[in-house]
């Protein structure tokens, strides 16, 4: 069947059959090659053991994605809204973008593994550390996401509001936001995995021992391994979960936007 005599459901549920259609397949594959090779568990568990592990420590893999969870959303919205305020100040003046520019240059190439150690040895036994190295890995993408949105706007649509006497505020709530709006969710969306990938890492590095990261560490030290991977599947299932939650908030703005035009 063609691909234009398909319905939007049907096109729909091919997009969700088809990678989980690939997903199922890899791990039966993943099965049968471990276990009929006999690769020790220290080199790669299959995925049954490492399913059994998850089962049988559900309970805490749920506390310790809920710590992790927390310092990600936290990381997520203070750098998100950090990236707009700090790119509308940049569009808006060139001298503030001249300013700008070279910090966020170098905000982004910040090594987290670097960083981590030194904010965990700062800041102590709070999850002050994760949280901030959550919003500086947040940052980055929706601060450039942002600003290029924010350029897009027509100068012709600008002239129209000057001619109705609009103030700066009324033209940025009216035309500007708008128009940068599609940009600020795709950074959102890039942001909300590296929130997480960032907390685990800085929660691998040091101080309190609760989230994904610090358990995944100890599991590995103590020779756990299909324990460590349960660990490691918890935090794919989280960023995947933090991902859906900003395409979701992103239909639901353009859905509303559609509605109000």
């Amino acid at each position: 069947m063609a691909a234009s005599t398909l319905t939007p459901r049907q096109q729909n549920l091919g997009r969700i059959i088809a990678p989980l259609t690939v997903g199922a397949v890899g791990l039966i594959l993943w099965q049968l090659v471990v276990g009929g090779l006999g690769i020790s568990s220290y080199l790669l568990p299959t995925p049954l053991s490492i399913l059994e592990q998850a089962l049988e420590f559900s309970d805490s893999i749920l506390t310790a994605a809920g710590i992790t969870g927390w310092n990600s959303l936290v990381g997520l919205v203070i750098g998100s809204v950090l990236g707009v305020c700090f790119a509308a100040l940049a569009a808006s003046s060139k001298s503030v973008d001249a300013m700008v520019n070279p910090i966020v240059a170098a905000l982004a190439v910040i090594p987290i593994v670097a960083l981590a150690p030194i904010l965990n040895t700062m800041f102590g036994t709070t999850q002050f550390p994760r949280q901030a190295i959550a919003g500086l890995a947040s940052f980055v993408p929706v601060f450039v996401s942002a600003l290029r949105g924010l350029r897009q706007t027509n100068p012709e649509h600008r002239d129209l509001m000057r001619t109705y006497a609009a103030t700066g505020l009324q033209t940025f709530r009216t035309i500007t936001l708008p128009t940068a709006l599609p940009y600020v969710f795709t950074g959102v969306r890039l942001a909300s995995s590296l929130a997480v990938i960032s907390a685990l890492v800085a929660e691998y590095f040091g101080g309190p021992r609760g989230g994904l990261g610090g358990i995944i560490s100890a599991a590995a030290a103590s020779s756990q391994y299909p324990r460590a991977w349960a660990y490691v599947l918890a935090s794919i299932v989280l960023g995947l979960l933090f991902y859906l939650a900003a395409l979701a908030l992103e239909k639901l703005a353009n859905r509303g936007r559609t509605a109000i035009s």
